[in-house]
């Protein structure tokens, strides 16, 4: 096996073998009684609040197929929105087996069925990410404002630092504008391919830009969010003891979960555990917390493979004329 191949495969086993890991010892370190309480209120989840959930989650899929349009139209694209959604859900399930690669594949799904130039469509899934990052940190805000002093305090505890995230795509940005800047004066050979690829990035990213309708834009990016935030916060209503938590924790715990879910594949074994620590952290039983935490992206997860895989099946049948 190559170098090469290797790192691929080390990419897809490490983060799901870690996730696997964290499950087997937190059930493991639990006492039988506390694993008990956490099936039991599992098993007792009030499954039409489950449902609502998910109907939440479908919402948000379908707005943000919907809302890509606004972003692939000023570059003189007209797609289907049934491409676009099975595009978006098979980007989901693609990033449950190997994490982040679901935009390259959503890309190229484009550039297949809707003959999207590859640079352009993942240049609008960046400006997407841009539009989503500020959501989220706008989330964080209200968070902090609503409780500084206890999320402080568990972020310290954990070694978490949200503004890491923000660096982090500080430093990608400035890369990819010295990079740019870089093989600008490009005139043939593979830096002038990179160059005209580098500008069908840029088209992509600045079609954010050039939109007719930005408002409608920024309407569907709200209530991807607020669809986001219910379905986390209806699940509450399924376990007893959580159901008493204020808003404000149950945000907490939704800003939790966005950060962690990136660490393994999907989540795996992460998300759970950080959802029940944190409502533990604000008074509520781990067991109670962590079946929070296994309902929610259990339902989710489920929802992405089946529509994901779905997806993989219908686009091509959909789209054999092409």
């Amino acid at each position: 096996m190559s170098k090469k191949s290797l790192i691929k495969l080390l990419k897809i086993i490490l983060p799901l073998g870690i996730g696997i890991f964290l499950i087997y010892y937190s059930l493991s370190s639990a006492t039988p009684q506390e694993r008990a309480t956490l099936w039991e209120n599992i098993k007792l989840a009030n499954p039409w609040y489950v449902l609502l959930s998910l109907f939440f989650g479908v919402l948000s899929h379908l707005s943000r197929a919907y809302r890509w349009k606004y972003l692939l139209e000023p570059m003189g694209y007209q797609t289907g929105l049934a491409n676009r959604f099975m595009a978006v859900m098979s980007a989901y399930l693609a990033n449950l087996g190997i994490p982040r690669s679901g935009e390259f594949l959503r890309g190229a799904l484009m550039t297949t069925y809707e003959e999207v130039p590859f640079e352009k469509a993942f240049g609008t899934i960046i400006s997407e990410r841009l539009a989503d990052f500020i959501m989220l940190l706008s989330l964080v805000a209200i968070a902090l404002i609503s409780q500084t002093d206890l999320l402080l305090q568990y972020f310290a505890e954990r070694n978490i630092n949200p503004l890491y995230t923000l660096i982090v795509l500080v430093a990608l940005v400035a890369m990819i504008f010295i990079g740019f800047r870089l093989i600008k004066r490009a005139k043939s050979g593979i830096l002038l391919r990179i160059k005209n690829i580098a500008a069908g990035l840029v088209e992509g990213m600045l079609s954010i830009l050039k939109m007719k309708q930005k408002w409608a834009f920024i309407a569907h990016t709200l209530f991807i969010w607020v669809m986001y935030v219910a379905m986390f916060w209806i699940i509450k209503f399924t376990i007893p003891e959580i159901a008493a938590a204020p808003f404000s924790v149950i945000l907490a715990a939704f800003i939790i979960g966005s950060f962690s879910i990136s660490v393994t594949n999907g989540g795996i074994g992460v998300y759970p555990i950080a959802i029940g620590a944190l409502f533990v952290f604000f008074g509520f039983s781990k067991e109670g917390g962590e079946a929070f935490g296994w309902i929610i992206w259990g339902s989710q997860t489920l929802l992405v493979v089946v529509l994901g895989a779905l997806s993989f099946l219908l686009l091509p049948l959909l789209n054999r004329n092409r």
